[in-house]
């Protein structure tokens, strides 16, 4: 699948172990940005771009604010800020509200992407024990984006993707191999 400008991934509760399973499994060769909102506790600070990049052997960056966002690279949001696309497709940080007790909140970044990217953009929700990123996920959807969503079945936590699941049909899906099976077709 061509013509994506990059893809934005929501997970909680089991995230960790599902985004490097899905990580994992991307081809070498894999060009898409990748921007990860996963929710943190906000009381100290994230290792979570080195862990990644260490175990994944792929360049893994925390978001930072103005920062353009590049080929080739996976991001992840840091604690206590949202992470949000701008219209030049570089990133913004605010303390705003939290949104379903998170920030960084995964519709705040959805949302923004699917703003931003339109019909360029995939947008994937994993395992949660809450409904952040229903709402964002079908603004993807609103926006001509694809939609990937974890089956809940074989979440960890099956929250989140029943919360997707009840706002709309999603493109696709699957457990976690069928969505990195998914990611790595895409160019």
């Amino acid at each position: 699948m061509s013509g994506y400008q990059a893809v934005v991934v929501g997970a909680s509760a089991g995230g960790v172990e599902a985004l490097l399973t899905l990580f994992g499994a991307l081809p070498a060769a894999f060009s898409v940005p990748i921007i990860t909102v996963l929710h943190l506790p906000d009381d100290r600070h994230s290792h979570l771009a080195e862990v990644f990049e260490r175990r994944l052997r792929r360049p893994v960056r925390e978001g930072q604010d103005k920062a353009p966002i590049e080929r080739g690279m996976i991001y992840v949001a840091g604690p206590r800020y949202h992470l949000s696309v701008e219209s030049d497709h570089t990133f913004s940080l605010s303390q705003e509200d939290r949104v379903h007790f998170s920030r960084p909140s995964i519709d705040v970044l959805f949302e923004s992407a699917a703003d931003a990217y339109g019909p360029a953009l995939v947008g994937m929700l994993l395992t949660g024990a809450n409904e952040d990123g229903a709402l964002g996920l079908a603004r993807i959807q609103q926006c001509g984006g694809l939609t990937l969503v974890q089956d809940p079945t074989q979440a960890r936590i099956a929250v989140m993707p029943e919360a997707a699941l009840a706002l709309m049909q999603p493109d696709h899906l699957l457990p976690l191999e069928g969505l990195a099976a998914v990611l790595a077709t895409l160019e």
